[in-house]
């Protein structure tokens, strides 16, 4: 764009601003604004604002060291209004758009980790399952400060996720800080095709069922079912006596697909609600009739790293009473991103909502709290210390809530990791659990 036209572009501007405001005036003047102060603070914020950044665009344009097209500017400025409003908004480019559609349907490129940005570095929320992150020992909380030879401050998230990203059997170096090293390593990676597992399964024991839920998908449900069918044919056709549902270290994903999973389970009553400014971000869902284990006594297992969806599964089982959590606190990621199309083949991504319990508990920053702690904390709110959740990022949503109540299986090998000390507190709790339901 040439000085002159550029020059005109802001003179347009200028005019659209000051016919927009001499509308609001006309308005206000029709509804009976309160006074001539009220007009003039409508006129004066905006318009300034808006003429100091268009001066700004015009300095870059005119000063800058390298020459930067208009366009790749104004999506910078897009970027940053986004990104300066909390860890989960966005602006998505058409490519960024078409990924993350993909990556909701269980097959896409890269390492298999879910990340957030965090003060300039990008916090490990989870690792997926038999993903080459997931092998190659990444964990919740871990911190990537470098990727390749190039540090990742200054870098947007969407950046970061982009450079990860690539063609499959190509390596990538990350360097990580995790909770409690004395410095940073440097993990290898090959990246792959990301073919999320979302539901798996295996009997424990005679009677007692596993499920574990990576991700939350648009066929997880469908899973779902299917697994727990293979369960009960594995138990010569009779009903379970129990099942641990796993969900650590599971990111979320898909909504619907997280309330169908809670349906699943309870027989009727509210699972989760949504409330934001605007009429379309207050929604209820609520169960259908029927329990697909017909009352068997259910413990769910969380950590730090089961997030959102996977929060919406436990804080509604654990409200109605259906289930025994057990585990630690989990990430806290209680709020709602709407994707709205724009005309251009890009996306919004803008969070309008947060996520409550049907006891009316708000996730956001404060996640779930287990019935039984395996992390030797007493069941009371308490300080993460290091471990990184969604209340340690940088700019996350408050928690509004008024308060409430805290709180394929392979032969010859073991059913249960002798390292899992989580999953072993939870088949103890839930034989503990059928003993007390069948007396």
């Amino acid at each position: 764009m040439s000085p002159m036209m550029r020059k005109l572009t802001f003179l347009a501007l200028g005019a659209l601003l000051g016919a927009s405001l001499t509308l609001t005036h006309a308005v206000l003047a029709q509804n009976g604004g309160d006074s001539a102060a009220d007009v003039e603070e409508l006129e004066a914020l905006p318009l300034e604002k808006l003429r100091t950044f268009a001066d700004i665009f015009s300095h870059i344009q005119e000063s800058y060291v390298d020459e930067i097209d208009d366009e790749e500017l104004l999506q910078h400025a897009i970027r940053g209004m986004l990104e300066g409003l909390d860890p989960h908004s966005s602006f998505l480019d058409e490519e960024e758009f078409r990924e993350l559609q993909i990556g909701t349907s269980g097959e896409f490129g890269g390492l298999g980790i879910e990340v957030n940005m965090d003060n300039g570095a990008v916090r490990v929320v989870s690792p997926i399952d038999d993903t080459p992150a997931y092998e190659a020992g990444l964990e919740a909380g871990d911190l990537i400060i470098r990727i390749d030879e190039e540090s990742v401050d200054g870098m947007s998230l969407n950046d970061a996720v982009q450079k990860m990203r690539g063609e499959p059997g190509t390596r990538i170096v990350l360097t990580v800080i995790s909770e409690g090293a004395d410095e940073p390593r440097e993990v290898e990676i090959v990246r792959d095709i990301i073919e999320v597992r979302s539901v798996s399964s295996r009997m424990l024991e005679e009677g007692y069922g596993y499920l574990r839920i990576a991700s939350f998908q648009s066929n997880t449900q469908q899973a779902l079912n299917e697994h727990i069918a293979e369960l009960r044919s594995e138990n010569d056709g009779e009903d379970l006596r129990g099942v641990v549902l796993d969900l650590r270290n599971n990111p979320g994903g898909v909504l619907t697909a997280a309330v169908s999973v809670a349906d699943t389970f309870l027989d009727d009553g509210l699972i989760v609600y949504t409330d934001g400014r605007i009429g379309e971000s207050k929604m209820r869902y609520n169960a259908q009739s029927g329990d697909a284990l017909n009352g068997a006594p259910i413990v769910v297992l969380v950590n730090q790293g089961s997030a959102s969806a996977s929060e919406i599964v436990a804080g509604a089982l654990q409200d109605h009473q259906r289930a025994l959590v057990v585990g630690s606190q989990s990430f806290g990621k209680g709020s709602v991103q709407t994707i709205q199309d724009l005309r251009d083949g890009s996306a919004l991504k803008l969070t309008t909502a947060r996520y409550y319990t049907p006891d009316g508990r708000s996730i956001q920053a404060e996640g779930i709290l287990p019935d039984v702690r395996t992390d030797g904390v007493e069941l009371t709110r308490v300080d993460a210390g290091e471990a990184r959740r969604e209340a340690d990022l940088a700019r996350h949503l408050m928690n509004l809530d008024d308060g409430g109540p805290d709180r394929e299986e392979v032969e010859d090998e073991p059913a249960i990791d002798e390292d899992d000390y989580d999953l072993y507190v939870g088949l103890s709790l839930l034989k503990g659990l059928s003993i007390l339901g069948q007396r």
